[in-house]
């Protein structure tokens, strides 16, 4: 028994030690992409940060990769296929309740006008008749993606208090975009009655605020603010973090961090093309887990994990 125990330790020991020697000697960096806007578009605007990388850290390459949905790049973080990714506070806090230790937030965007948050807003088509959140009584309403905390968590949580009853009993059905894109591009074409996504909250409504997923669309030509009006916005929402993997070696993520940190100022271009959110932001700002402690309850507390 005691012999098979100690065997059994000798051989997680040297896959503890094989893992760090992997983590020592990284040769290929991994970006996971999280699903909601079109993959050809993800590539491309991370095609930058492709080419800057491996000198910067050291390595062989820099590979992407895009997922369809949020919850892709969260299972290949919790597994390790995965040494960094952008996430939604709602998706790190999936994470964070499944495994605290498999990575680690470490920086966020910060707004043009210095806040580190932004807004869910729920929007329907202008000609829909549908002007106000009691217009949406009965009506169908779409979500972006389970893991998605403005397109999903926030809405679930907060729109009670502003209807006075569960979004269950509210609406007449809901349903998943599939990513906030889809989603926009679905109520655009009448098979939601509204959806909820995400801006700055910053700016005019009429071009999409000064960043968020409707900022992109508008910026790609995909849709036409005129065409959509505004029924509800939440509190103010935590920015998503970019984690890394926990177990990578101390220095690579230092030198990851400080490449971010840099590159609204090195590579103006490739800080705003290489992010989810899109628009203008003025750079990024360090965080932890206790940052997102508000959205981990939530998230437990709504979803359990």
């Amino acid at each position: 028994m005691f012999k098979k125990a100690l065997l059994s330790a000798i051989a997680i020991g040297a896959m503890l030690a094989g893992s760090m020697a992997r983590a020592e000697n990284l040769e290929t960096f991994r970006i996971g992409l999280i699903g909601g806007e079109n993959e050809a578009d993800r590539l491309r605007n991370y095609q930058c940060v492709v080419d800057q990388l491996p000198k910067v850290l050291g390595v062989k390459e820099v590979k992407l990769f895009p997922a369809t949905d949020y919850d892709g790049v969260i299972q290949g973080l919790l597994g390790g296929t995965l040494d960094a990714a952008e996430l939604g506070a709602s998706g790190y806090a999936k994470i964070y309740l499944t495994n605290p230790k498999a990575v680690e937030p470490i920086l966020t965007d910060v707004q043009t006008d210095g806040s580190t948050g932004y807004y869910s807003i729920m929007i329907a088509r202008k000609d829909s008749g549908i002007k106000t959140l009691a217009d949406m009584k009965g009506k169908k309403l779409g979500f972006a993606d389970p893991d998605s905390t403005s397109g999903y968590l926030i809405p679930v949580t907060s729109l009670p208090k502003d209807i006075n009853a569960s979004v269950k009993d509210y609406f007449g059905e809901t349903g998943f975009g599939g990513g906030h894109e889809n989603l926009v591009l679905a109520v655009k074409d009448g098979k939601f009655d509204a959806g909820t996504t995400f801006g700055s909250g910053v700016g005019k409504f009429e071009e999409g605020y000064s960043s968020g997923n409707l900022r992109k669309m508008v910026d790609k030509g995909l849709i036409d603010m005129k065409d959509f009006v505004e029924l509800w916005k939440s509190p103010l929402i935590p920015n998503g973090p970019t984690v890394v993997r926990s177990s990578m070696n101390k220095d690579t993520i230092a030198k990851y961090k400080e490449y971010l940190m840099n590159l609204p100022k090195t590579d103006p271009a490739c800080f705003a093309a290489a992010s989810s959110t899109g628009g203008d932001r003025k750079g990024y700002t360090e965080v932890n887990s206790k940052f997102y402690q508000p959205i981990i309850d939530a998230r437990k507390a709504q979803i359990g994990g």
